[in-house]
């Protein structure tokens, strides 16, 4: 009896040390109280599920139509060009390249910026010269640099010869006598514009999951934060809510971007001095992928983006590691682009 007792007992011991074990096991998993967590709430937001302008509502139809409309090159003197030619939806809304080539096979100035978050932007284009992404949408379409159409009644004579968008325009503007008009084929795109939003996983770590980062990318966040780029990446956009000089401090920046033309922006549009090398801040949502950086498109390495963003705007020296940390945060800013926002619809 005795044997059997002490066995009793033994197993009990065992039980119970099995038990706390695997407790503290599970209390290794938990996600313990995430002081980087905490500070970035005070700086970032999750995005938005939906980017609303109650001027122009969406609607299936109209994204319909403006999905199809931004593939259509017939928007271009041409024929050459079309929206996803510069803004390649299945590359993250960019076409990776310094400058983009227009209708007439010349490069423009100015880096093409991704119109993926666009329709969260406060401003529209480098140096904010339209309002909203309903404004932007007809800019490039009139651009002698860019889509070269001659006038906005050769745009709809053009999609007027089409009986497939007569059928779209109607449907997507049921109450529209003549449905097919310049306003309406920008309302189009730009609610077709206002689907492209881009959620990942740093927003899931801003809406409380603190295991959606792992420890280097927390790091990186921490390095981001305290190096002090919050000054101006903030929201849901991380930027995209400002103008800022560039460079800041110094002006001997094309040494270190290889840029060629003095770009003035802001004032090139104001003719206001103070306004001279003023640019919208760029959102860092996707910039992983939205290469290469700056107004110019100078610098293609993330890395080297970073650290001349640090000397020209913050005036710090930061470290190859810094900069590597920053970067290793910023790809958590990247987000799944659906198979089905990739495929081109067919051209009526």
């Amino acid at each position: 009896m005795k044997k059997i007792s002490i066995i009793a007992v033994m197993a009990v011991l065992v039980a119970l040390v099995a038990c706390k074990n695997n407790q503290q096991s599970q209390n290794a998993n938990q996600p313990k109280d995430d002081s980087v967590l905490t500070m970035a709430k005070n700086y970032f937001q999750a995005l938005p599920k939906e980017a609303v302008n109650p001027e122009n509502l969406v609607t299936p139809e109209k994204v319909a139509l403006g999905k199809t409309l931004y593939f259509d090159n017939r928007l271009s003197m041409h024929n050459t060009q079309s929206c996803n030619t510069c803004h390649n939806v299945a590359s993250f809304g960019v076409d990776n390249n310094s400058t983009s080539k227009g209708d007439l096979g010349k490069n423009g100035n100015r880096n093409s910026p991704t119109t993926f978050n666009a329709a969260l932007h406060f401003l529209q284009f480098w140096d904010g010269r339209m309002k909203n992404v309903e404004e932007q949408a007809g800019g490039p379409v009139m651009n002698p640099a860019e889509m070269n159409m001659p006038a906005e009644k050769e745009v709809i004579a053009r999609l007027s010869k089409s009986e497939g968008y007569k059928k779209m325009f109607a449907s997507a503007y049921p109450k529209d006598k003549d449905p097919i008009t310049f306003d309406n084929m920008k309302k189009a795109i730009a609610a077709y514009e206002r689907t492209l939003l881009t959620p990942g996983k740093f927003d899931k770590y801003l809406d409380g999951d603190a295991t959606a980062l792992n420890d280097q990318e927390k790091k990186g966040l921490h390095t981001f934060i305290t190096t002090g780029c919050i000054a101006c990446h903030t929201g849901a956009l991380l930027g995209a809510t400002m103008f800022q000089k560039f460079p800041l401090i110094g002006t001997d920046y094309k040494s270190l971007t290889g840029s060629v033309k003095d770009d003035k922006g802001k004032m090139e549009v104001t003719k206001n001095e103070a306004d001279k090398y003023m640019f919208k801040v760029p959102s860092l949502r996707n910039i992983e992928k939205t290469y290469p950086y700056f107004h110019d498109g100078s610098v293609k390495e993330l890395d080297k983006a970073i650290t001349i963003m640090a000397k020209l705007e913050l005036g710090k020296d930061i470290t190859p590691e810094q900069a590597s940390d920053m970067a290793t945060f910023m790809k958590t800013l990247t987000a799944d682009v659906p198979e089905d926002a990739k495929k081109a619809p067919t051209m009526p």
